[in-house]
């Protein structure tokens, strides 16, 4: 338990961080426009709650602070602050990135400064709640699969691909990477507990429930288990036997969905992935223009944030026709929109961080098996973070940051630390997600009014007036408004946020109605290259007489620019 701490405050201590890893992923509700974002405030309100509960049981966390992973997240921390002090960010997206990144960082130096005591009480506490997300999310997933009409979107959510689960996250491979940790979690308290019998059955219920996913990035998890068991001798016989079965039981996994589907005509969801290939020629196409774009600002990047307004007003003749927002990569993520001196330092530094918690790992002493468990849950999701974005949601980032602070060595304890930085900080993200709430609500109203709901340009003015949250008004304003300057303000500023072809295409119009026809010609040539359906549907104008030149101004996207247009004199 946490060394002198009166039980109650103990036990409340602990519920903090089962609560804190357990419920974000569970909820379900959700409110238009972002269908995580109640996910996400409510893992920064469950850390700022740990972060404040177990804050007298780290003395060490200002030690911490010359950890490589707390410069690591230092540096991080400081590029939303600059690309809104010298760049074009919004200062909206740049106090939720600056949030996020804020509360990782606590929460790493929390964990990093736990006494010895506290950290087996918090690593289990921890696990404990992965693994409770785990089974719940096991049980999701059968009724988005096996009994969907069960699903209400409230308490269940509903999937939207035909066969596959994707947990009340929305998402197979974020309900496949929280699989991964429940069966870490699950080889933890298992072992800790004595309860080895259960382990095997815990393990198959994962791995069944990533081939409810058809995830690829969980096929990649489970072979990580394997290798785990192999190479992990401190683990007891059937642990070791239980992981290195995995492969197996996704085997038989696999088989039994296959029955299932042929019999009674089911769509199998990894069926029909495995059919397109083992790889993506969209995500591999991503990371070759976010290397074009790094070569073209090697020293400080596009922005942090901008590589989505950077790469869609960049010409990519043969560019992927889905827009992305980010190139779902962590290294090419880092390097095109930080630079290479920048995104080399933070990996670097990661680098270091993680090899000092595999030395640890290695050590053959009473807290190795914890140390192991931690490092497993920071390397599962650094392999989901080579081939996406999961560590831009708190729900994954906060655990993450948690577990690696417990992988790494204890900060030096010569001089006990005060722990008022890190309740206050706790406070302030409790109240922070409860402001964020209220804040939303403005942008509710504007993509799901009520029956007395205002009219929508005023739904528009006080949505704008969101510190939180005003790039999704903007969005509403620039697709909505007229053409025009106050249009084409509003277009700039949800860029950094979301682009796609209805954006581009009002984008278009909004430069040609301010008289800049060669920005608005060469936006509307972005659009061509990504031959989406509302795109084909507006050049179909274009066709015939309009292609002459005499085509009057209104066909203004049936020209091409004349050059290439610096996309940030375009922002």
């Amino acid at each position: 338990m946490l060394s002198k701490t009166p039980t109650a405050t103990a036990d409340a201590a602990l519920f903090s961080l089962v609560i804190a890893a357990a419920l974000p992923p569970l909820l379900a509700f959700n409110q238009t426009p972002a269908a995580t974002l109640y996910n996400q405030l409510l893992a920064l309100a469950g850390w700022g709650l740990a972060l404040a509960l177990w804050a007298h049981s780290s003395p060490g966390w200002r030690a911490s602070l010359k950890s490589p992973a707390a410069l690591a997240m230092l540096l991080l921390l400081i590029a939303p602050l600059s690309s809104v002090a010298w760049r074009a960010l919004p200062l909206s997206l740049g106090l939720g990135a600056t949030a996020v990144l804020g509360a990782g960082l606590a929460v790493l130096l929390l964990a990093q400064g736990l006494s010895r005591e506290a950290r087996r009480s918090a690593a289990e506490a921890l696990c404990w709640g992965l693994l409770l997300a785990g089974l719940l999310s096991v049980a999701i997933s059968l009724v988005q699969v096996f009994a969907p009409q069960w699903a209400d979107g409230n308490v269940i959510a509903r999937s939207g691909i035909p066969g596959r689960a994707v947990g009340n996250l929305r998402q197979p491979n974020h309900l496949a990477s929280l699989m991964m940790w429940a069966a870490v979690a699950a080889v933890f308290v298992t072992e800790r507990r004595g309860w080895r019998w259960l382990l095997a059955p815990l393990l198959f219920a994962c791995v069944f429930t990533v081939v409810l996913s058809a995830s690829r990035t969980g096929f990649i998890g489970i072979a990580m288990l394997a290798v785990w068991g192999l190479i992990d001798r401190k683990l007891s016989r059937g642990a070791r036997l239980a992981l290195l079965a995995t492969p197996l039981m996704l085997g038989v996994s696999w088989w039994l969905m296959a029955q299932w589907s042929a019999e009674g005509g089911h769509a199998f969801g990894a069926a029909s992935r495995l059919s397109e290939g083992a790889g993506s020629p969209s995500r591999l196409a991503i990371l070759r223009d976010a290397w074009a774009l790094t070569i073209a600002h090697p020293l400080l990047g596009v922005g942090w944030g901008e590589f989505n307004v950077a790469w869609s007003l960049t010409p990519f003749p043969t560019r992927p026709i889905a827009f992305f927002d980010h190139t779902h990569n962590l290294p090419s993520q880092l390097a095109v929109e930080l630079g290479l001196p920048w995104a080399g330092a933070v990996l670097a530094l990661l680098g270091w961080a993680l090899w000092q918690a595999w030395r640890g790992a290695a050590r053959s002493d009473e807290d190795a098996p914890l140390r192991r468990a931690a490092l497993m849950i920071v390397l599962t999701i650094a392999l989901h973070s080579l081939l996406e974005y999961p560590l831009w949601y708190a729900y994954f980032l906060l655990p993450a940051c948690f577990a690696l602070g417990l992988a790494l060595p204890a900060g030096e304890r010569a001089k006990p630390a005060s722990a008022m930085p890190a309740t206050l900080i706790g406070g302030l993200l409790v109240a922070g997600s409860l402001f964020a709430v209220w804040d939303y609500q403005r942008i509710v109203a504007i993509y799901a009014p009520g029956a007395s709901a205002a009219p929508l340009n005023e739904r528009i003015a006080i949505g704008q007036g969101s510190p939180l949250f005003s790039h999704q008004a903007d969005y509403a304003a620039a697709t909505s408004q007229p053409p025009g300057r106050d249009a084409l303000a509003a277009t700039r500023r949800t860029a950094f946020s979301l682009v796609d072809a209805r954006l581009l295409m009002h984008w278009s119009r909004s430069l040609e109605a301010t008289g800049d026809v060669e920005g608005a010609r060469y936006v509307a040539d972005r659009l061509r290259e990504f031959r989406s359906e509302t795109g084909d549907r507006w050049f179909e104008s274009c066709v015939g007489p309009a292609t002459m030149p005499a085509a009057p101004p209104a066909m203004v996207q049936c020209q091409p620019a004349s050059a290439v247009v610096d996309w940030r004199a375009l922002r």
